[in-house]
């Protein structure tokens, strides 16, 4: 009853923030019609449309005859410069109206509506004052609000990077709002000229494109205090708008529009996605972007507004809301400073200041005021939502999505906060909350095209991938220049490894925008993972003509002329890397990474006219340089502790490269086509992994060396063996270890001793002593690894025990198959393998370790039947009850009834419901030692299955044996992991290069969906690996001896200048037509 009688008396006075205040009050113990009618009302005395829509939209759902919803509903519409919705609004009412009982007197105000609509066909729409005594609820028809009704859309038509979050509040009261997203001030609205004015000549304030805003007040003839009175004792809701009659009394102008304010963050890559795509920054900045037209167009100043307290205090809220919206920040809180100086404590004045200063980046003052708006009103929807955007942009998480989820039970199922909630989940990670939100967000809101892309993003990263590709498609069918969905489209194809769809959404972005950084950025890097290295420079270059401080687009220029041997370049825009100022931690690991390929293409350069043999990142390099590398830790304390590299110039002066480097022979030509041919084998058909015709060319070239080198050890062995000094030469081999590491690790060219040299020495000396090993395993697989080295120089690709002193604490790969929720493109096909892998192993040993190594006992009945019912991660973890790691085993050939240490399945909860799911592969001292005497006797098993009485046989099943033993050494190889990375390339290279030796050359492709180092990592012996793999990889081989025609490769290809220009020197008449076309 009192909470009645004060909304009456709040109307009477005009007071129409505290009267939805109170609305607000009543609503939320009982829902009545009439009362949202009457906030509806109040609102669109404040002239916050969108508001009066939605609250219309909710009195229409429960009584679709409700006459006066439709009469406000319509003028909302109408207000906005949507004459069109407005019109049909009406007339939807009116159908009811002529069908049902209903209010003549309402009846005949939206026959006069529709007649005036029908009139004005030009879709401007006069500002009409209540002159007319059929109706006392007609409300000043304004002009203020330059919104819209795309809730998807900036001020400026551009959307930030996909990590972003992005969220729109209105502002203009407490209540929670429906607040349509992302171009409030760019919206056409009609404005109207008043005749009010003594003179008659007021012109108001103009819109965007040119039309003028008309918002005049209203003056109120109230009921009796004795008539209202008796309403309120009734215990009846009334309906406000009888309380007073509308007339013109226009003493100023207001324009009350919407706030937007875009909190960004900075991208990674990454990622991606991603991309997986990417990680997300800490700290989001908050800014509010407003059109250059707007900028010009709007000409409202506070000084046109009176300050003394005679002026409604709606009135001047509405002003500094306004000035908000212009971006006239400081205006806006000197508006809001006034009112709050009257009244300390005034929520609405509390949560526009808070958006000014959530537009000047000040976000903990802004966060201070909102709360204290809260501290005032609890039932501000408003200040909740405002509170968790500038929490989120804050990296807050938590905290915001409390905030958001808050702001929800104030208005339940609101598109805008489960859009807000959505992206702010996305951007933290909880991917699977942000499916939930968006999704029943476009439920509500089917042409929210942000909401769409943005729930594309989230369900690719939780591996819906087709529901992902819908949802992009959706969002750009709902706009086909929105280039966020054609970035996110983007990414998603380059995250599938499908390079076609993905160039083709590029060259629709720059159909878009020709100076769109971001796509060159995205085209180079899809070009440099295609081993399209020089068009990539291309993009890459003009991204930078566009915006020269993007380091994504210089370090990877930078990567790029480094691989195909232009190092004046490279450390140009390496050194330019490390000169800029940067926030984001994202991008300084960027420039820490410069300072290392810096180096590495120093060295590199330094070594142009030097054998290719000489080439020995391994043993040139400084473990501790290669271990930071590797790590992407902080230079400081290798700047401090290792020796650097010469400068480029005095290498390149040393170098003295002929032209002959770069001329393609003959000889060079024939092992390039074969290159081609043969490295095309090693492509594993899986998403995730882009066909790369660089890598493609190193894999061949590597294959053919290894087949020759090979080739010629085994002949050397074969001719000792007839010489019956074969024993001898077993037991050398038995016998070795690895060679020792060089001396000189600081300097460029400073190795006592050549890898290479030496292998090449002691083959072609075919009288050599019989007490010398002909070649190690150690050896063999050191050729490919220098050829994948040199192919992409960014990669760290290293031996692990050539690291620092961290090889002893057992530095090693990590493979992830999920990141939290994030299904890793790549690997995630395996998962469920290695969760039954996992069990497995559980089920034998009945124990596990946690992640301070202790054992974790799992011999109780219980435990172990709860372990063998896992299906899940989620379901695995809950039965061990913490997070855990466990070792898998290889069967030993060397010593019956040994195992090995395989790999270590771990098993870390993040977040509430995610887990970092992963298989490392710790490479100790000890683990070293037992796959390095594991690796020679398999290595020494294939000489001697050879180099027997199958010496130089080309019998298919003759050869039975030497296939075997080669899949044998490839299955340690794989478990073993003694590479930082490129262990699975390498050991498929050195696979088909032993096939060739032994005049077997494969001549299929990997199946679809077939990892062929994971099929080595989950099988415990390997036989069960062999029998996995011999049914598609035998049939596709072929007794050949063609290989044997090929030029030598370390003759054709002698320096390392020359190693760079094979792998960099393609015909581009191609790839430059795919580069213009876009595609």
């Amino acid at each position: 009853m009192e909470e009645r009688l004060e909304l009456a008396k709040l109307c009477s006075s005009r007071d129409w923030s505290k009267a939805i205040r109170v609305l607000d009050s009543l609503l939320s113990k009982t829902c009545l019609i009439q009362d949202i009618c009457n906030r509806a009302f109040c609102y669109s005395q404040l002239e916050l449309h969108k508001h009066v829509i939605k609250d219309c939209d909710k009195a229409l759902k429960l009584d679709p005859a409700l006459l006066q919803a439709y009469i406000l509903k319509g003028r909302a519409f109408s207000a906005l410069g949507r004459n069109e919705e407005a019109l049909v609004v009406w007339e939807e009412g009116h159908k009811y109206a002529v069908h049902h009982c209903t209010d003549i007197k309402q009846l005949l105000e939206l026959e006069q509506l529709l007649t005036v609509s029908k009139q004005n066909n030009t879709l401007s729409f006069q500002c009409h004052a209540a002159e007319s005594d059929i109706s006392a609820t007609e409300s000043v028809i304004t002009r203020g609000s330059t919104e819209t009704h795309d809730n998807s859309d900036k001020l400026n038509g551009k959307h930030e990077p996909p990590s972003e979050t992005s969220v729109t509040p209105e502002v203009g009261n407490n209540s929670s709002d429906k607040s349509q997203k992302h171009n409030v001030l760019n919206g056409k609205a009609k404005g109207c000229r008043t005749d009010g004015l003594s003179n008659g000549s007021f012109e108001g304030p103009k819109l965007s494109d040119g039309s003028e805003v008309c918002s005049p007040p209203f003056a109120v003839r109230t009921k009796s205090s004795d008539e209202t009175e008796s309403i309120i004792k009734s215990g009846r809701t009334f309906d406000i708008t009888s309380m007073g009659e509308v007339s013109e009394a226009f003493t100023g102008s207001s324009n009350t529009s919407e706030l937007n304010y875009q909190p960004s963050a900075i991208t990674d890559k990454s990622i991606n996605k991603t991309d997986a795509r990417s990680k997300p920054s800490d700290k989001i900045d908050m800014h509010l972007d407003l059109s250059d037209q707007n900028k010009r167009n709007k000409k409202f100043s506070v000084t046109r507004i009176s300050k003394t307290k005679s002026i409604n205090v709606d009135f001047r809220l509405s002003r500094g809301i306004a000035q908000v919206n212009e971006g006239k920040y400081n205006h806006a809180i000197s508006i809001f400073d006034q009112i709050l100086r009257e009244d300390p404590n005034y929520p609405e004045a509390l949560i526009g200041r808070g958006t000014a200063y959530a537009f000047q980046r000040e976000l903990d003052a802004a966060i201070v005021d909102f709360t204290k708006a809260l501290q005032s009103n609890p039932s501000a929807g408003e200040a909740w939502k405002r509170r968790g955007q500038a929490r989120a942009a804050l990296g807050e998480s938590v905290e915001a999505i409390a905030d958001l989820t808050k702001a929800l039970e104030f208005e339940p199922n609101s598109p805008d906060i489960l859009h807000e909630r959505g992206i702010v989940n996305f951007k933290f990670k909880d991917f699977k909350a942000a499916v939930e939100d968006l999704s029943t967000c476009v439920k509500f809101d089917r042409d929210n095209k942000s909401a769409y892309t943005y729930l594309g993003s989230a369900l690719s990263s939780i591996g819906e991938h087709k529901r992902a590709e819908d949802a992009h498609k959706k969002s750009i069918e709902l706009d086909k220049n929105f280039l966020e969905a054609w970035v996110h489209l983007t990414q998603l194809y380059q995250e599938l490894a499908n390079s076609d769809k993905a160039l083709e959404c590029l060259h629709q972005i720059l159909q878009i925008d020709r100076r769109f950084a971001r796509a060159y950025h995205l085209r180079g890097l899809l070009l440099h993972g295609m081993g399209h290295h020089r068009n990539a420079i291309k993009d890459l270059s003009d991204g930078l003509s566009v915006d020269s401080t993007n380091i994504e687009c210089l370090y990877l220029r930078a990567s790029c002329y480094h691989a195909v041997g232009q190092y004046r370049e490279a450390v140009k825009d390496y050194d330019a890397a490390l000169d800029m100022e940067l926030e984001s931690m994202d991008k300084f690991v960027l420039q820490c990474l410069a300072f290392y390929q810096k180096e590495i293409a120093l060295y590199t350069a330094s070594k142009l006219s030097s054998e290719f043999c000489w080439f020995d990142i391994d043993g040139d390099i400084n473990p501790l340089f290669k271990e930071f590398w590797c790590k992407r830790m902080h230079p400081k304390d290798v700047c401090e502790k290792v020796y650097r590299q010469p400068p480029l110039r005095d290498s390149l002066r040393k170098s003295k490269l002929k032209k002959q480097e770069f001329t393609f022979t003959k000889a060079r030509t024939t092992l390039i086509d074969a290159a081609d041919s043969i490295g095309k084998k090693i492509q594993y058909n899986c998403p995730g992994f882009l066909p790369n015709r660089r890598q493609h060319r190193m894999a061949g070239l590597a294959a053919i060396e290894i087949a020759q080198k090979v080739s010629k050890a085994w002949r050397v062995e074969w001719k000792s063996s007839n010489k019956s000094i074969s024993k001898n030469s077993k037991r050398a081999r038995r016998k070795e270890r690895l060679s020792p590491p060089s001396q000189n690790r600081g300097g460029a060219g400073c190795s006592t001793s050549s890898l290479s040299d030496m292998l090449t020495s002691s083959v072609s000396a075919e009288d050599r002593s019989s007490s010398r090993s002909i070649m190690s395993w150690h050896e063999l697989y050191s050729l490919a690894v220098k050829w994948r080295q040199i192919s992409e120089p960014c990669d760290p690709v290293v031996w692990v025990n050539k690291l620092s002193e961290e090889f002893n604490s057992g530095f090693g790969s990590h493979t992830p198959l999920t990141l939290g929720q994030y299904k890793v493109v790549r690997y995630f096909q395996n998962s469920q393998r290695v969760i039954n892998l996992a069990k497995e192993v559980i089920k034998e040993k009945k124990f596990v370790y946690s992640k301070e190594d202790n054992i974790i006992d799992l011999s109780s009945e219980g435990k172990l039947q709860e372990v063998m019912k896992a299906h899940s991660c989620s379901d695995l973890h809950k039965a061990v009850g913490q997070d855990f790691w466990l070792a898998t085993w290889c069967n030993s050939t060397a010593s019956e009834g040994i195992r090995l240490e395989g790999t270590r399945i771990t098993l870390l909860k993040m977040g509430e419901s995610g887990y970092d799911f992963a298989i490392r592969t710790p490479c100790t001292p000890s683990r070293w030692n037992d796959f390095d005497a594991e690796m020679a006797l398999a290595w020494e098993a294939i000489c001697n299955a050879y180099c027997g009485e199958t010496f130089g046989a080309s019998d298919f099943d003759v050869l039975g044996n030497v296939r075997d033993a080669i899949l044998r050494m490839t299955y340690y190889w794989y478990n073993f992991m003694p590479l930082s990375r490129g262990t699975a390339a390498v050991g498929f290279i050195v696979l088909l290069g032993v096939f060739l030796a032994a005049n077997m050359e494969f001549t299929g492709t990997i199946p679809v969906g077939l990892q062929m180092d994971w099929e080595a990592i989950l099988n415990f012996d390997p036989s069960s690996f062999m029998d996995s793999v011999k049914s598609w990889l035998y049939e596709s081989l072929n007794i050949s001896t063609s290989w044997k025609d090929y030029p030598d490769v370390a003759s054709s290809f002698e320096t390392t200048a020359s190693v760079v220009a094979a792998l960099s020197s393609y015909s581009e008449g191609a790839a430059n037509k795919l580069h213009a076309e876009g595609k």
